[in-house]
């Protein structure tokens, strides 16, 4: 007979991304309210329309001028259909590479802030070229003279993040999450069952540790409390540490290095196999 007592295993990379959707955690505007001066939002993409559900424009962090831009998921009802429940359209995408054009003309620095389960797969979104919009920013933000800092604060998921995720530093909050597919939608897949998407997100590794371990992100934005959600304020000012001790570092690069360090690190990613000493002298 079993142990009534035996404990139950736990999953901690479930437990993340259940901390990641929760209702009450930071997004892309509180951290904008606590950290950035004089924020002045622009609109639109000069094609289609205004995309509410990703936020852009520029402002003050400390003393420095950047332009931040990020995904607004919405708090209530209300708020989430008005920002799409945080799924970028392609006007979205087109909106924040101008802001990003913008930044680069006046030597700006780019701060992104990563909050969406993914780009909106709607037939209007394809009809407007939604995959053709993530694609030219992938290409666009790989070739900016200028820092480009990108966080995670919530969820990262698919190409809906990657398209504002080419950056010089990558981070993660303590408790987001970063992967190519939701677990729910990786167990339905491999499982044949969503109610296992607990052990997808394990096998996905798609937390912060995870990523920081393959080599993927840059470093970890410790959170107070039980998580982000307990002390707003408190994670808000872990950020800029954060943000002040990168921008330091990359704002004294060249329009040529950071281009040439942001190109280094991605093509570092996914590469796990080293030749030997004796291999290379071998060869030689």
């Amino acid at each position: 007979m079993a142990d009534s007592q035996a404990p139950i295993p736990t999953n901690p990379s479930w437990e993340r991304v259940l901390l990641a959707r929760h209702a009450k955690r930071p997004h892309t505007l509180d951290y904008i309210q606590h950290l950035i001066t004089d924020f002045e939002e622009l609109h639109g993409d000069r094609t289609f329309a205004d995309d509410h559900s990703i936020v852009a424009g520029m402002g003050w962090l400390d003393e420095r001028p950047v332009m931040i831009i990020g995904q607004q998921k919405g708090r209530d009802t209300k708020q989430r259909l008005f920002r799409n429940f945080g799924m970028p359209k392609p006007e979205g995408y087109r909106k924040a590479m101008r802001v990003m054009e913008l930044a680069a003309k006046f030597s700006r620095p780019v701060i992104t802030l990563l909050d969406t389960a993914g780009a909106y797969h709607g037939v209007d979104a394809e009809e407007r070229g939604q995959g053709e919009a993530i694609a030219r920013n992938l290409r666009e933000m790989s070739r900016l003279g200028i820092p480009v800092i990108v966080v995670v604060i919530g969820e990262g998921g698919s190409g809906g993040a990657l398209a504002l995720g080419v950056g010089n530093r990558i981070y993660m909050l303590e408790n987001s999450v970063y992967s190519v597919i939701s677990p729910e939608s990786c167990a339905t897949i491999i499982y044949r069952d969503s109610s296992r998407a607990p052990l997808a997100a394990q096998a996905l590794k798609m937390t912060a540790p995870d990523l920081l371990g393959l080599g993927l992100i840059d470093g970890i934005v410790k959170e107070p409390g039980e998580g982000a959600h307990t002390d707003p304020d408190g994670a808000a000012e872990s950020l800029r540490e954060t943000l002040r001790v990168a921008l330091r570092e990359l704002c004294a690069l060249t329009p040529r290095q950071l281009i040439d360090d942001r190109y280094e690190k991605f093509r570092r990613m996914g590469s796990f196999f080293q030749e030997s000493a004796a291999a290379v002298q071998e060869r030689r």
